[in-house]
Parts: C-alpha cells; structure tokens; sequence
C-alpha cells in the first residue's frame, strides 16, 4: 500500500504542476472549473483543500471509497490469493477453494466468483455475499469480527451449555421470559461462561462507545434487543443493528461472535477491522458483487 500511496501522490503532484503552467487564458480558479475526469476531480479537491492524504487507509478512503470507484472481480480474486491480505495470516483459498466439504472448510470456494457467491455448502448451507448489501455479509463480518470474549482460543468448544443455552433461547423466539432473566441473561456477568477471562459486561454494559464496544448494552432484555449502535443509529432516526434475529440464532451476530473465529486464522485481535481491503471487499458487494 505503500508503493501505491507514493504513486497516487506522485500522480497529484504532476497534475497539480500541469494546472499550475497552464496558459493565463486557460486557467480558471479551482471553485469556477467542471470536473472533466476524476483525475481532475482529485487536483480540484485537492487545490480547495478538501482532499487530505495522510496514511494508506485515508487514501483508499479519498480516492476510491468517497468516490465509489468500481471495484472489479479481479482485484478480489488478488485478494483472496494473497498472504495477509486482510491482515496477517494464510491467503484465503488455502482453507477455502472448493464446494466439497471434504476438499474445503464449509465447502466454500472462494477461488472463484460464482464459488463466492454460492456461499457454503456444508450444512447449515448459506450465503456469505449478499449482493448490494452492507451489513448482511458473513464474509465480512468474519474478516472484522473476533470471537468473543477476547482470548478465547481458536479451537475452544462452541458446543458449551452456555453457548447451548444462549442459541436455544434465540430460535424459541428471544422472549424476555423467566428462562432469559433467569439463564441467559446471567452468563453475560459470569467471567467464566464463555471461555474467556472477562464478562460480557465488562465491555458491553452501555449504550456509549466509549466505555461499551459498538454501544452494545447486555445488561438488560432492552439492551440486547436494542442492538448495536443504538445511540448512533438513534440520531439518524434508524434502529439499532440488531444483533440478535429471533428463531434463527445462525443468522444473530450475538451467537456468530460467540462462536465464529475472526479470518484469516491467526489475525492479532488488535488489528484493524476497517482494513483498507476489506473495505474495498465491502464495497465491491455493496456495488452488486459482479463477476467482471
């Protein structure tokens, strides 16, 4: 990214020279001139101080997601060829490149597009790209999310009574009933349900971020069913992100961090979510997902 960087700046800065030795008669200020081509468009920006580059994720931000340049297939395909791509650890297609369950981890193929769009094929059988979405992407999340709570090993047990007990009140229907108050609810303050070193309520206990991640509040019924972003969402006159889905607890990101591991194996919990690539992957489902 960072030979990119130096490029695009360079590039800026031989356009920004071009306009400067512009005859008199040609120049117009920057607010008077029509942006002929995108190029353009970057110098314009630039020239009215509108456009600040500092660090790889702020270009790809300014110079691609702001402006919604077409991601194409190809450029996926790259990444889901390469070596810490999304963060460090293996390319993507060495676990996932094949439909066959025997072959591939959930019999997804990711080697191709019509693979990635197919979804897994092990049972449970589902999507992992929802073309022209952005927050029903399990290929994404998995990118972005780690499991938690934080340290929980890779191949920590997910078939648990405390993970049972969680799943099976969300497919009855997620009521606020005497067996959530009673069973469900008290494993989100018990340090030790989960197989980590914290309670769940120790980073999720309000509605503000800070001091609760994503401003998810498991502290109460209300808290859990307000989801995530609550606050936020709140002032765009929008619900919060739902992170549990009553009756289908494969689909509720409450049980998914519970029990997914963050991609690629061996990422660092620490490292950035917002990855310039899987904003890019993102946006290229956003887009439609197309095989071009």
């Amino acid at each position: 990214m960072t030979n990119i960087r130096f490029k695009i700046l360079f590039a800026a800065s031989c356009l920004l020279t071009t306009f400067a030795f512009m005859p008199s008669g040609q120049a117009q200020s920057a607010s008077e001139q029509t942006p002929s081509s995108l190029t353009h468009k970057m110098y314009l920006d630039m020239k009215l101080g509108k456009l600040h580059i500092e660090g790889d994720n702020a270009v790809v931000d300014a110079l691609i997601l702001q402006r919604n340049i077409p991601i194409t297939y190809d450029y996926i395909a790259t990444l889901m060829r390469t070596p810490n791509a999304f963060g460090e650890g293996p390319a993507c297609i060495v676990c996932h490149s094949s439909n066959d369950p025997h072959k591939s981890y959930r019999g997804l193929d990711l080697s191709s597009c019509e693979g990635m769009l197919r979804g897994a094929t092990e049972a449970p059988a589902r999507p992992v790209i929802h073309p022209g979405k952005r927050h029903s992407n399990l290929i994404v999340h998995m990118l972005q999310n780690n499991r938690m709570p934080l340290g929980v090993p890779f191949f920590q047990n997910i078939d648990t009574p405390a993970i049972n007990m969680t799943r099976d009140w969300i497919d009855a229907g997620a009521k606020n009933d005497e067996n959530f108050n009673n069973n469900v609810l008290p494993l989100f303050k018990d340090e030790a349900a989960f197989g980590g070193d914290a309670a769940c309520v120790e980073c999720h206990k309000s509605y503000r971020d800070p001091p609760s991640f994503n401003e998810v509040n498991l502290t109460s019924y209300e808290g859990v069913m307000k989801g995530a972003f609550s606050k936020t969402m709140k002032k765009q006159g929008k619900p919060g992100i739902p992170i549990v889905i009553p009756f289908d607890s494969g689909a509720s990101p409450l049980l998914q961090r519970l029990t997914k591991n963050r991609m690629p194996p061996g990422v660092d919990p620490g490292t950035d979510s917002n990855h310039p690539n899987t904003l890019m992957l993102n946006r290229w489902i956003e887009q439609g997902a197309w095989c071009k």
